[in-house]
């Protein structure tokens, strides 16, 4: 019974695949995605924010926590782990407003290409966000332009969402 259950899981994957290919993730084609979906009552908040992710300096907001004995080798910096406490801001210059934190940790994840796996909060801690949390746990695409990634909790305003 075991093995049929794997079998049908495996399955599903493999048929599931060949409609997750050539997706569009530009912000107007994710938007045209979402309209389709057959949701009862819509309610989408639309935000913008910058977060400054500085290893470097007097007062960095991201600081190594581990490496491996070969991280300095590869060209990716495969194996090497930071701890991130982040500004978010209103704009891309580090000296705007604040509106929040990023705050996590991530590690490069891919011997060939810049790819991190992230574990962070955009905790904000102003305006009609004040209080709310998003958590995003994924694979971030170093040099893709858009990059998505799933938010797998919330609180204060985003709460159900």
């Amino acid at each position: 019974m075991e093995k049929r259950s794997i079998v049908l899981f495996l399955c599903f994957i493999v048929m599931a695949m060949p409609m997750v290919q050539d997706v569009d993730l530009g912000p107007k084609a994710v938007e045209k995605w979402f309209t389709k979906l057959p949701h009862a009552e819509q309610k989408v908040t639309k935000f913008h924010f910058y977060f400054h992710d500085i290893l470097r300096g007097k007062n960095p907001t991201a600081v190594q926590i581990a490496q491996s004995n070969t991280t300095a080798k590869s060209l990716t910096l495969f194996r090497f782990v930071a701890m991130m406490d982040d500004p978010l801001t209103v704009g891309p210059e580090p000296n705007s407003t604040i509106v929040g934190r990023a705050q996590g940790i991530y590690g490069s994840v891919d011997k060939k290409e810049g790819a991190l796996l992230m574990n962070l909060n955009f905790v904000f801690t102003s305006g009609k966000l004040n209080g709310s949390i998003l958590s995003v746990l994924g694979r971030n695409h170093v040099f893709n332009e858009y990059r998505e990634m799933p938010i797998v909790s919330n609180s204060g305003v985003f709460r159900l969402a």
